[in-house]
């Protein structure tokens, strides 16, 4: 069956030609988006500037540029200026946060069994407890039981995955910020898949992404963003300014300016795009490429057909390797996709799967070339 036609064929139009021609089909926004070229010369600017006047001239000439990044970045997620921090990288953000609010050791804090492995190695590394979320039988929370769960035995927190990076579906999340508040637990969401991608103003107590993906900014840039109740209880290793919001404190000093000032193009993009607009053709895209690639040579689609996202995680068909697949992939067809294995999910997942996560630039078309591909 052919899949019905995308919506905001402009969108895409435009988002293609704002960037560099693609040297072939990336489906890969998961892991890495393109930048245009309007964020990867504003890096460039930046980085002459800093060669020109010295990086630190450079740095106090663009604060009001990343100040005003600093109020739409944080806006996205329904937050204010003063609540946010500017880090390396979403796993940077979580360190920052964990170091910063020192939880007992042994504290419990609760996860999804599909927590993303590196995220649970650093709350151990943190002296903290991981504990299961009950979920259903695809991996999403099961707001009924979390309930229960809360009311029983509350942990010190709960840490959840809006959309994890081996599975495309969305966690109930605005559901788990509402049973939390009532149950008076802070919930902390990893967004560095979800933002830009889905909606993310559900009302968390913290929420931290990075640059690199959704929102097609620059490497090595990320963001910590914390209500003021909870900012209140986290201790940073030095005072802020006098005349800084707190949050302030958790930002580097030896940072990379020149890609803060790409993520903060990157945002206004996305805004001008239209975040609807663009969460309403990624959907799209996901079902689309569902469709078209359930079944495709024996490939099985692991997440439900209407999940709202863009991402498709396909599992191979006996003795057919991943990795191997992705690598022929991309050297003989030029598209680009993720080889995911079961050390990123070690507690969900049962084998490998390739995932499949297409821009608004992609294409039906770019979607049957992958199926055929494989």
């Amino acid at each position: 069956m052919t899949p019905p036609g995308l919506p905001h064929d402009d969108l895409g139009d435009a988002w293609r030609a704002a960037r560099p021609r693609a040297a072939g089909r990336h489906l890969d926004s998961a892991a890495c988006s393109r930048q245009s070229s309007r964020v990867l010369e504003s890096v460039a600017h930046h980085a002459r500037h800093e060669a020109e006047l010295g990086g630190y001239v450079a740095e106090s000439a663009a604060q009001d540029l990343l100040q005003q990044g600093r109020s739409v970045l944080a806006g996205l997620v329904g937050l204010a200026a003063a609540d946010l921090a500017f880090v390396e990288s979403a796993q940077a953000a979580l360190a920052t946060l964990l170091a910063g609010w020192r939880l007992p050791a042994g504290s419990r804090v609760a996860v999804l069994p599909g927590e993303y492995a590196p995220n649970t190695a650093l709350l151990r590394a943190a002296g903290l407890t991981p504990v299961p979320l009950p979920v259903d039988g695809v991996g999403r929370a099961a707001p009924e039981e979390v309930e229960r769960l809360l009311a029983a035995d509350p942990p010190a927190a709960v840490h959840l995955t809006h959309v994890p990076s081996h599975r495309g579906i969305v966690q109930p999340a605005a559901e788990l910020v509402a049973l939390c508040r009532a149950a008076g637990v802070p919930l902390v969401l990893d967004a560095a898949q979800s933002l830009g991608h889905v909606d993310v103003d559900l009302g968390a107590d913290a929420v931290y992404g990075t640059s690199r993906k959704w929102l097609a900014g620059p490497r090595g840039v990320g963001f910590l963003c914390v209500r003021p109740a909870l900012a209140a209880r986290l201790t940073p290793a030095m005072a802020p300014a006098a005349d800084l919001p707190p949050m302030r404190a958790f930002e580097s000093g030896e940072a990379h300016v020149a890609g803060r000032v790409g993520l903060v193009l990157a945002v206004g993009e996305h805004l001008a795009a239209g975040p609807d607009r663009v969460r309403e053709r990624l959907a799209a895209l996901g079902a689309a490429g569902r469709q078209v690639l359930d079944g495709a040579a024996g490939w099985r689609v692991v997440e439900p057909a209407g999940e709202p996202t863009a991402t498709t995680t396909l599992a191979p068909p006996d003795g057919v390797d991943v990795v191997a697949t992705r690598a022929r992939l991309l050297t003989e067809q030029g598209i680009v996709t993720t080889a995911i294995g079961v050390e990123r999910a070690p507690d969900e997942m049962t084998g490998p799967v390739l995932r499949v996560s297409p821009h608004v630039d992609a294409t039906l078309d770019d979607l049957e070339a992958l199926a055929a591909a494989l």
